[in-house]
């Protein structure tokens, strides 16, 4: 998992930030990316994909990222995701997290094929979130922001589960959607089918 950082470091870039989002799928909500430079490679909580880890256990290894790295969030809303696509959404929140990251990283590395338009080089990596542990921990950090963003929606929205499916197209979320319409959150662009 540090195969990335190691071959970065050795070319003399010290500040690397692994960069990943959570939401690209889903039917409703943000799409949230993370920004994340390790301070150190010792962690006592399974770093990894967060989508191998259960939510307890991202929720455990998060707060330890958290204590570990410097991190920076990036969220872009539904409204927006309609208005550019879910593409640029993605590359914008991406974008968002880094723009926030304090200090500012010399070299990225972002999961998948996305490029970004930003100043400082950058490599991606399909699957990074398996492959390098500062985008792992990118990984984590996105999905719980995005949990919980979607957890506090719920309160709102009781009616559609978001607790449960994390506004996912899953079969129940679907048949609520065919019963009652859209919410306020939900992206009107994707198909409900």
């Amino acid at each position: 998992m540090l195969y990335y950082e190691r071959k970065f470091e050795k070319k003399g870039y010290k500040l690397i930030a692994g960069v990943d989002e959570a939401g690209r799928g889903p039917l409703a909500g943000p799409v949230v990316s993370a920004a994340v430079i390790l301070k150190t490679t010792r962690f006592e909580n399974r770093i990894d994909d967060s989508k191998v880890l259960c939510p307890s256990r991202r929720e455990s290894a998060c707060r330890e990222i958290f204590k570990k790295a410097f991190v920076a969030v990036g969220i872009v809303n539904e409204k927006i995701i309609d208005e550019i696509n879910i593409r640029e959404a993605t590359r914008l929140s991406m974008s968002r997290a880094l723009s926030f990251l304090r200090p500012q990283p010399e070299f990225v590395l972002i999961d998948g094929n996305v490029p970004l338009d930003i100043e400082m080089p950058f490599k991606t990596i399909i699957g990074g979130d398996a492959k390098s542990l500062s985008v792992a921990s990118a990984s984590i950090v996105a999905k719980v922001t995005r949990d919980r963003i979607m957890s506090i929606y719920h309160k709102f929205w009781p009616q559609y589960g978001f607790l449960q499916h994390k506004g996912y197209g899953t079969r129940q979320h679907l048949q609520i959607l065919r019963k009652i319409g859209p919410s306020p959150i939900h992206r009107l662009t994707f198909r409900y089918e």
